[in-house]
């Protein structure tokens, strides 16, 4: 494979996997050069008790990016972003991003739109809401994958998802806002025991308009967290090495994702002994564990073209 270099931009932290903690290593084992911007620098994540740490600012950012221009190193073919709380930031990664398409007119934005999810039922944003235009009229309009989550497609899309009709529905509008990729990482359309993620490319072959996909797992009961950004790093791998199937390419991320996921529960099931429940810190993705699963994932799901 021809060595593709990525900018992620994403949060940092000292103990455990999220961010580009939890998608600089899996890139990296799929052969990818990847170059990171740690948007924050904490502790822990802040599911855990107490956390400490840093923030960078737009113009810590502009330091960074500026510098690696003079050095004439900012051609990349892929960048990746991730959780971002801050409006200026946002936009700011936005006029960094559109001058690296300037440079670079093949580069694909992967953008996962980090903005809440649904708890018991209930959807809750974890950004403040002055985000929300920002990716719908700024953000999206540049990206060629989008990764959201049921409730974050809501979201963008202003409308509510409860059958595979308005997931599909959902997705036809997120396209329309521009990107060529649309992936609804999970959604609760499949009841207690699974959930059912879809996606979506537009394809101009075969007079086809899209290849669309439906992809049932199971769901692992724990809190995780981090995995979001494992997924989005792992579609960006496997859909640059597949880039004319999607199927197959979501059968190798969801498959990864389930090893993982299930190595990471029994862990910490062993590791907190029986009849107690597993904290955060339990939790934690067991990556380092995965590597052959990550490098080669075995298949465990099949995805179904629609």
């Amino acid at each position: 494979m021809e060595t593709c270099r990525v900018l992620s931009i994403q949060s940092h932290v000292v103990r455990g996997y999220v961010g580009n903690r939890s998608a600089v290593f899996p890139l990296q084992l799929l052969g990818f050069e990847v170059d990171f911007i740690n948007s924050v620098q904490f502790s822990n994540h802040t599911g855990y008790p107490h956390w400490k740490g840093q923030v960078l600012n737009c113009a810590e950012i502009e330091e960074l990016y500026e510098t690696l221009k003079k050095n004439n190193v900012i051609h990349y073919d892929y960048v990746l972003t991730g959780y971002c709380r801050d409006r200026d930031m946002l936009r700011k990664m936005v006029e960094i991003i559109k001058e690296l398409k300037q440079r670079n007119p093949k580069l694909i934005f992967v953008c996962d739109p980090v903005m809440g999810d649904t708890w018991d039922g209930e959807g809750k944003m974890y950004v403040p809401k002055e985000l929300l235009p920002v990716y719908k009229n700024e953000v999206i309009p540049i990206a060629d994958i989008l990764t959201p989550n049921q409730f974050e497609a809501e979201l963008l899309t202003d409308s509510k998802i409860t059958n595979e009709s308005e997931a599909l529905t959902s997705i036809s509008k997120l396209h329309e806002l521009g990107p060529s990729t649309v992936v609804i990482s999970s959604s609760s359309l499949g009841g207690v025991n699974s959930l059912i993620g879809y996606g979506s490319k537009r394809n101009n072959n075969n007079g086809i308009k899209y290849q669309q996909i439906r992809l049932v797992m199971n769901l692992i009961d724990a809190a995780f967290v981090g995995s979001g950004d494992l997924f989005a790093a792992l579609l960006l791998a496997w859909t640059h090495l597949h880039p004319d199937n999607l199927k197959i390419a979501l059968e190798k991320v969801i498959s990864t994702m389930q090893h993982i996921l299930k190595r990471t529960k029994a862990a910490a099931d062993t590791q907190v002994g029986p009849g107690k429940k597993a904290t955060f810190s339990d939790l934690e993705l067991r990556l380092i564990q995965s590597k052959k699963d990550i490098e080669e994932p075995e298949l465990c799901v099949e995805a179904v073209n629609l």
